[in-house]
């Protein structure tokens, strides 16, 4: 087998100008792989720690401490090692490092090296990223779930909820879908132009209209839906991310300031239930924040037997916060950002579990992103059968659709589930 000759971390800057981590590795067969780390905006407290150097530079954002632990203490333990063991080589870092959160080598050291192995041990076995992964079984192509309007801490605009996703459920194939979400994209940001509003777009390329208030964003899409040809409810459904962990001050109550209202977690999960009720809502994501557990109950409780609920901040694709949330019928879908955990294998160990107790898996991009397509890969996979990687504009969120319509061209279609993902 060939083994890792050398390893080499340096800064690169992601798709907001701010650094991270890019990982370089070389093998004994002359294969060369590199790997590009994520960052959040909107990120949950129980997230692995992302490690900045602090100071005047960067604005106190250089990640040349991450870089210095790979290219000193991980490289070190790495050099002369196999290729094709994911498991034994993320295990191996993570006992370097001795935290539960990876606090002392940062997560952003260890995912760069984890996504980098892997890449470079594809590429020495001579098989597609997806393949070394998820073996024969990887065939599902997943939906993706476009964010098309951004609020919140993704935005500077008067709309709380921070995303506002389409999912182009009524297709057959992923080429088929992407196009149809391109076309209502485009029919968006012209009736967006029409009402007199700004078409400038938020981090993830969708655009940060200032509306009245958080419903008008659904109205508008269906608007752009229904223009662009396709029928809301069959070919195209929405999704909801409120990230509301955002929104709870230190009253804990839930405030809308877009609307100029303050609400109990009973009235949220109220208000969700309405718009439920009136559109063809199929998801919401962080619909309560983190710490409120109890919120969640009530949440699971009255729209779990009829939506996606996706936990994101409360799960941060962490093993055994999943797994007490399955314990206590919290949500019934979780958010998989590797960055969030730290390793390439420990997602996988969330998403198993997940899928073993019929909770949906949603793979995601950060906010913060790069030109890397490792995401749609490892959504291929593990057949997650849903992604979230932003809207039908900016690179580094295209390079991961584009990557799937190359997958779908290698499969000769695969398996794409459409409605079937919430049979």
């Amino acid at each position: 087998m060939s083994i890792i000759t050398h390893i080499e971390a340096f800064e690169v800057l992601d798709s907001r100008g701010n650094p991270t981590v890019k990982v370089g590795i070389e093998l004994s067969d002359g294969v060369r792989e590199s790997a590009i780390v994520p960052s959040g905006a909107s990120t949950g407290k129980r997230e692995a720690l992302e490690l900045r150097d602090g100071g005047d530079r960067y604005l106190g954002k250089g990640v040349q401490k991450a870089c210095g632990n790979v290219n000193g203490v991980i490289r070190e333990a790495l050099i002369g090692a196999e290729i094709g063991n994911q498991e034994k080589i993320d295990s191996l870092m993570r006992g370097i490092d001795g935290t539960f959160n990876y606090s002392a080598l940062g997560a952003n050291a260890i995912l760069g090296v984890s996504m980098a192995y892997a890449r470079a041990s594809a590429r020495s076995l001579g098989v597609p990223l997806y393949r070394y992964l998820g073996g024969a079984n990887a065939c599902v192509l997943p939906v993706p779930m476009l964010n098309i309007i951004n609020g919140g801490s993704h935005a500077d605009n008067t709309v709380d909820f921070q995303e506002y996703m389409i999912m182009p459920l009524g297709f057959e194939s992923f080429s088929e879908g992407l196009r149809a979400s391109a076309e209502v994209y485009q029919h968006l940001k012209k009736i967006l132009s029409e009402k007199g509003e700004v078409t400038a777009i938020g981090d993830e390329g969708g655009f940060a209209p200032n509306l009245k208030n958080n419903e008008e964003p659904i109205e508008v899409i269906l608007q752009a839906v229904e223009r662009a040809g396709y029928r809301a409810g069959e070919h195209i459904a929405i999704a909801l991310d409120v990230a509301s962990s955002e929104l709870v001050g230190e009253d804990g109550l839930y405030d809308l300031k877009g609307e100029g209202r303050k609400l109990t977690s009973s009235e949220l999960v109220e208000y969700y239930e309405k718009l439920v009720a009136k559109y063809p809502i199929v998801s919401i994501e962080d619909g309560l924040s983190e710490d409120d557990w109890g919120g969640w109950k009530i949440l699971t409780e009255k729209l779990g037997q009829k939506i996606q609920l996706v936990g994101d901040d409360l799960f941060v694709t962490n093993v055994d916060i999943l797994r007490e949330g399955i314990e206590k019928k919290i949500a019934n879908a979780i958010l998989v950002k590797p960055n969030q955990i730290g390793s390439i294998s420990q997602s996988m160990q969330t998403m198993r579990l997940a899928q073993r107790n019929r909770y949906r898996c949603v793979m995601s991009h950060r906010s913060g992103e790069s030109e890397d397509s490792f995401i749609a890969d490892f959504a291929v996979a593990l057949n997650c059968g849903e992604i979230k990687t932003g809207s039908t504009a900016r690179s580094e969120r295209m390079a991961k659709y584009n990557r799937l319509i190359e997958i779908e061209r290698e499969l000769a279609g695969g398996e794409y589930l459409g409605w079937k993902i919430f049979s």
